[in-house]
C-alpha cells in the first residue's frame, strides 16, 4: 500500500462525514417521492387533456373559417403541410395559457377534496409542495424551448406556404428602390426587384475604401441563381475602377459574380421570423445591423419571445398553485375563471408591451420580460401570502 493510499484510508470519519451529509441531500433533492410522483402525474395529464381539447375547438373555428381553401386544396397537402405545423404551433404559443390553466385546474380540485390540507397536516411544508409544480414546470419549460427554438420554425416554411398559396398571399413579391450594404464597403442598390423571376432591374453596387468610391457596377438586370448561394448574373453590365483622376471601364453582356445577399434579405415578410430557429434568427438579426436594414424589430421581438415563454411556465406554475391551493365556497369554478383572467391578462400584457418595442420606446429583451417581471413579483406576493 502506498503512502498516498494510506493517508487516504487512515481518515478520521468525522472529516469525511460533510461529505457524506452532502451527498445524502443531493440524492435526496432529486429523488421524486410518491407525493411528488402523483402531483407530476396531475399536472403533466391534466396540461396534455387541456392542450388537446383546447385544440381541438381552435381547430374547429379554423376550418370554418378557411374553409373554401381546404376544399380547394388537395386533402394531403392540408393535412401534412398545414395542421401538421398549424397544431404545435398553436399549442406551443398557447402554451402558457393550457400550462396556468392546468395548475388551477387539478390544484383546485386537490383542495376541494381537502388532500392538501392532508398533505400539510402530515408535516410537509408548503415550500415543499411547490417542488413537484417546479418540476412539472421544467419539464414543459423544457418542451416549449425546443419546439418554440429548433422544432417548429422549420415546419412554419410549409404552413405558410400553404397559407400564401391557398388562403391569402402575405409574401412581398416586388420592391423598389432597394439599398443595403453586401458587405462591409460595398453597398448595393436595386432600382426594383421582381421575386417571381429573381431579377434586380437597374442594379448598382458602390466600392468604398473608407469615404472614398473605388469602384462602382452597374448593370441593366441581375438575376440571383436560387441553386446556389450568392450568386448573381448580371446582364449589360459595367465596371469602373477609380485610382485618383484616372478611370478604367470595362463592360460586356453577362458576368457571374458572387455578391453576399439574397431576396430574403431584403424582401422581409411580416412571418419570416417564423420560419427560423434561433441560431438561425441570431445570425440574420446579426447579419441585416450589419447591413444597416432597418425593419428587423420583429426578428428581434420574436427571439425574446421564445425565451420569456420559457420562463412564463414556472412563473404562471406559481400563480396558479398559490391561487388554488386553498379550498374556497364557489368551488373550482371561481378559481378557474379567475385563472382564465389572468392568463389572457398575461398574454395581453405580452401583446402590448411587444409594441413598445416596434415604437422604439424600448428594447425587445425588455419589452418582452416586463409581463415576467410583473407577474414574478404578483406569483411571489401571492405564494408567501398563502403560505402564511
Amino acid at each position: 500500500m502506498s503512502k498516498v493510499s494510506r493517508y487516504i484510508v487512515n481518515i478520521p470519519p468525522i472529516l469525511l462525514s460533510p461529505f457524506r451529509k452532502s451527498r445524502g441531500r443531493f440524492w435526496r433533492v432529486f429523488r421524486l417521492t410518491i407525493l411528488d410522483r402523483y402531483i407530476l402525474r396531475q399536472f403533466l395529464g391534466t396540461y396534455f387533456v387541456a392542450t388537446l381539447l383546447i385544440l381541438a375547438v381552435i381547430t374547429m373555428f379554423d376550418v370554418t373559417e378557411k374553409l373554401d381553401a381546404f376544399l380547394t386544396a388537395p386533402i394531403s397537402e392540408t393535412l401534412f403541410d398545414y395542421f401538421a405545423s398549424f397544431l404545435p404551433y398553436f399549442a406551443n404559443q398557447l402554451s402558457p395559457l393550457f400550462v396556468f390553466i392546468s395548475v388551477i385546474f387539478f390544484t383546485s380540485k386537490l383542495a376541494g377534496n381537502s388532500e392538501i390540507i392532508a398533505i400539510l397536516a402530515s408535516g410537509v411544508s408548503f415550500k415543499r409542495l411547490l417542488r413537484p409544480y417546479m418540476i412539472g414546470a421544467a419539464i414543459l419549460a423544457a418542451l416549449t424551448f425546443a419546439l418554440s427554438n429548433y422544432i417548429i420554425p422549420p415546419t412554419n416554411v410549409k404552413r405558410i406556404a400553404y397559407t400564401n398559396k391557398y388562403v391569402k398571399n402575405y409574401a412581398i413579391e416586388s420592391g423598389s428602390n432597394i439599398q443595403l450594404m453586401a458587405s462591409p464597403g460595398n453597398v448595393v442598390y436595386m432600382s426594383r426587384f421582381e421575386n417571381y423571376n429573381k431579377t434586380a432591374y437597374r442594379f448598382t453596387m458602390d466600392k468604398f475604401d473608407g469615404k472614398k468610391i473605388v469602384s462602382r457596377l452597374t448593370a441593366r438586370t441581375a438575376q440571383y441563381d436560387s441553386t446556389r448561394q450568392y450568386h448573381w448574373r448580371l446582364y449589360d453590365y459595367m465596371i469602373r475602377d477609380f485610382d485618383g483622376m484616372n478611370e478604367r471601364v470595362r463592360n460586356g453582356h453577362t458576368l457571374d459574380s458572387i455578391i453576399p445577399i439574397e431576396p430574403k434579405d431584403f424582401l422581409i415578410s411580416i412571418e419570416d421570423q417564423e420560419t427560423l430557429t434561433t441560431p438561425q434568427l441570431t445570425r440574420y438579426i446579426e447579419r441585416q445591423r450589419m447591413r444597416g436594414v432597418a425593419n428587423i424589430k420583429g426578428f428581434e421581438i420574436e427571439k425574446e419571445k421564445r425565451y420569456a415563454a420559457t420562463a412564463a411556465a414556472f412563473i404562471l406554475t406559481l400563480i396558479g398553485m398559490s391561487l388554488s391551493s386553498k379550498k374556497v365556497k364557489g368551488g373550482m369554478g371561481i378559481n378557474i375563471g379567475i385563472g382564465l383572467v389572468l392568463s389572457f391578462s398575461y398574454i395581453l400584457f405580452s401583446t402590448v408591451t411587444s409594441s413598445f418595442a416596434i415604437n422604439g420606446l424600448t428594447t425587445p429583451f425588455i419589452a418582452m420580460e416586463i409581463p415576467n417581471f410583473v407577474y414574478l413579483l404578483i406569483g411571489i406576493y401571492l405564494f408567501r401570502r398563502v403560505s402564511r
